[in-house]
């Protein structure tokens, strides 16, 4: 089980983030390209400090939505998302060149993601651009209840797929995170949060908010490294999962 974190999404003079503490604790950067948040410099520093610590570096595409932080819907054509991903995925991909590296993966970000996971046209979409940009180029995708279907989508169009689950977040019973504007829909007790790590990392699966059992095969577990309570969690995550040999 691989711990991903949302990266270099600083912008200018303001900061976003501990990117130097939590990069050392994890195995895939997901680094802003400049739609949502970051700038040309802070992708390069983003991409230096992943190479020094041995971490995989993934695109984080979004909307064109700097003020928003690419949390707002945009309504696009499926001809413009793809132009908008390859745009972003190259503009990281040739900070990587100039470093000797490539791009392992991309994931979505914010809107973008979720949208994406609700309506078929778009995933679609987002699939082919990543297919489009350079076979076996991996596309990071929240696993749901309906992984199996993704999966095959992905097959159609030779993608390989990297499931994400959340270990600080409820999911409801279609396996979809609960909403943030729902009560409990994040985890901040630490020893709740590593527990359902370890349920994916260990079982496959967790428990959604009404108790039924979801089986959710994640291969990623994206963490948050924002402040001092995110960071410790990120860390006792990582020693939970050394225990059962992850």
């Amino acid at each position: 089980m691989k711990l991903n974190c949302d990266l270099g999404e600083s912008y200018g003079a303001w900061t976003m983030g501990q990117d130097e503490l939590v990069m050392p604790w994890i195995d895939m950067a997901n680094i802003a390209c400049g739609f949502h948040a970051s700038d040309p410099l802070i992708m390069h520093k983003t991409v230096a400090m992943a190479l020094k610590h041995g971490v995989d570096i993934g695109a984080h595409p979004s909307y064109h939505d700097l003020a928003g932080f690419g949390r707002r819907s945009i309504v696009h054509t499926a001809d413009e998302v793809v132009a908008l991903m390859l745009y972003q995925i190259g503009a990281l991909e040739g900070i990587c060149r100039a470093e000797n590296c490539r791009l392992a993966y991309v994931k979505p970000h914010g809107a973008l993601n979720n949208d994406m996971m609700k309506d078929a046209r778009l995933l679609q979409a987002v699939m082919e651009s990543v297919a489009r940009y350079r076979p076996g180029l991996a596309l990071m995708i929240p696993v749901t209840r309906g992984y199996s279907d993704h999966q095959s989508l992905a097959d159609r169009v030779g993608l390989p797929l990297i499931f994400e689950a959340f270990a600080d977040r409820a999911y409801d019973d279609n396996g979809h995170l609960v909403s943030r504007s729902q009560s409990g829909a994040v985890h901040h007790d630490p020893d709740v949060i590593v527990s359902q790590a370890l349920s994916f990392a260990e079982k496959g699966g967790i428990t959604s908010v009404s108790g039924q059992w979801l089986d959710l095969p994640a291969t990623s577990l994206c963490v948050h490294g924002d402040n001092d309570h995110a960071l410790a969690a990120v860390k006792a995550i990582r020693a939970a999962l050394q225990t059962i040999g992850q």
